[in-house]
């Protein structure tokens, strides 16, 4: 009897501990989150995925609203088509113009708006990947803070805008956060590369030619001096056979 009751007691245990782990451990995979495919090198350019869980086990995903930093404008931002989706980009005047590749951009984009086309969305028990091509990331930070939106088909907005703070404990509803690695030592020099290797094919070619044209003069030269001994030989041919018919 005493064995049943402590196993009954170490079964309960467990029960409430694996409770506890799972209350833990949910809320860590359901934010709407953004990581970048590779390396978001500031002054570069990147493609990153906003991935949108659903929380909910009786409503779908149907909208998603994606707001981007006012203080970081990005001038280029590009959506790469998502199967059930329509998404619409939202641009705004520019306070103070940016400049990109020598040129003034008076405007940048300031959201982007997903919206499930046939109202299915995202079904409970999945997620969905939204890939953007974003650039040129700013120098002057290390990280780009979003604040997204979700609607749910019964109409529910959870709204992703909490800026999570250094030393503190994450926000009930974080925002999405890009974080920014080095700037990388030629992401403004692949133009350059090219052109030096556009300089030694050229360089290669011209010596090239040169030595083709050292080789022809050669062989003019050595022509030459053989037809030049050619000449000498029947000349001389033809006085030793008159001396012999003297």
């Amino acid at each position: 009897m005493q064995a049943s009751r402590i196993a009954s007691r170490a079964l309960a245990a467990g029960a409430v501990a694996g409770t506890a782990v799972l209350a833990l451990s949910v809320p860590a995979f359901a934010h709407v989150t953004v990581q970048p495919e590779g390396a978001a090198a500031k002054g570069g350019y990147a493609v990153v995925d906003f991935k949108v869980p659903n929380e909910r086990d009786n409503a779908s995903t149907t909208k998603v609203e994606v707001s981007f930093p006012a203080d970081h404008p990005l001038a280029s931002v590009m959506p790469e088509s998502v199967a059930g989706w329509n998404v619409q980009v939202t641009k705004s005047k520019l306070d103070k113009p940016l400049t990109m590749h020598g040129e003034k951009i008076d405007e940048a984009v300031t959201k982007v708006t997903w919206t499930a086309a046939d109202g299915k969305g995202i079904r409970p028990g999945y997620f969905q990947k939204f890939p953007l091509s974003l650039g040129a990331l700013p120098e002057n930070t290390d990280q780009l803070v979003f604040k997204a939106i979700q609607t749910y088909s019964n109409k529910e907005v959870v709204r992703w805008i909490e800026v999570p703070q250094a030393g503190q404990d994450e926000p009930e509803n974080p925002a999405p956060v890009l974080r920014l690695s080095a700037a990388a030592d030629d992401h403004h020099g692949t133009a350059g590369a090219a052109e030096d290797a556009s300089d030694k094919t050229a360089d290669a070619a011209a010596d090239s030619g040169s030595g083709s044209h050292d080789t022809d003069t050669t062989a003019r030269v050595l022509g030459v001096i053989g037809i030049a001994a050619g000449v000498a030989g029947v000349a001389y041919g033809v006085l030793a056979g008159r001396r012999r018919t003297a």
